[in-house]
């Protein structure tokens, strides 16, 4: 009784963080899960399919503010399909602490840097949308690059990639926060289904614990967007700075 109202409030802290940060929020998940006795693969699988409901909601509150990039989002879901689909079955042949300890290096980076470099603009109060002159140079070719690599790590590790990718479509390509954000949710709902549906096959989700942890994140998905939407960007930054710095050394300690 006590796993199933923790897996419950575990979905509304992920889908408002999910919401606020542009992911999914599975990532947070796992930990958490384990820390309330859920084992295993299980913890590590089982938020997956439960992000998707909460992430497409809290998508389409980004997209209606005209902040969705649809030509990243159609490169990124190109290219992270099939590499989420092989990082999912590697899941058999690879150990995961390798990687779970390079995840959590690389989210620190992202939130060290968002805190000690800030790139939005101190009198950022407007919601500007989408330019294609706010690409950089060879922005393809960096996308490819980043949606291999963010397809390959959520395959391993059963999630949406979303604390991957909102980071690197504001630094590496250059993003504003809240378009990266933007862009990261819709590319996540569609990553979230491949992988799903591999580690549905070979038995790592408990569906009891997805639906209490998706009734938990989808309403509070769609607040924690309108929360985002309504901040001044650069304030919004330093938050998502300070966020990414506590994940990644959670994760850290964790392992």
């Amino acid at each position: 009784m006590l796993q199933n109202l923790g897996a419950f409030v575990i979905g509304i802290i992920i889908g408002f963080l999910g919401g606020l940060f542009g992911k999914g929020g599975s990532a947070i998940a796992t930990p958490m899960l384990s820390l309330i006795g859920i084992p295993g693969f299980i913890a590590v699988a089982s938020p997956l399919p439960a992000t998707v409901p909460g992430t497409f909601i809290a998508s389409a509150a980004y997209w209606r503010s005209n902040l969705i990039d649809w030509q990243i989002v159609r490169w990124s879901v190109a290219v992270g399909i099939p590499s989420t689909v092989l990082g999912s079955y590697l899941t058999v042949f690879t150990g995961a602490t390798p990687l779970l300890i390079a995840t959590g290096l690389m989210v620190l980076g992202f939130g060290l840097s968002f805190i000690l470099s800030p790139r939005e603009g101190k009198s950022d109060n407007s919601n500007p949308g989408v330019s294609i002159e706010m690409r950089p140079p060879n922005w393809k070719v960096k996308l490819v690059l980043v949606a291999i690599g963010v397809g390959m790590i959520s395959g391993l590790l059963a999630n949406a990639g979303g604390f991957l990718l909102a980071p690197s479509f504001a630094r590496i390509l250059k993003q504003p926060i809240k378009t990266a954000f933007a862009c990261s949710l819709a590319v996540s709902v569609v990553l979230a289904l491949p992988g799903t549906i591999v580690h549905a096959y070979l038995g790592h989700i408990n569906w009891a614990i997805t639906g209490l942890i998706a009734l938990g994140s989808v309403p509070f998905s769609y607040l924690g967007a309108r929360v985002a939407i309504r901040s001044k960007a650069r304030s919004l930054e330093r938050w998502y700075g300070v966020a990414l710095t506590l994940l990644g050394t959670f994760f850290l300690t964790q392992l």
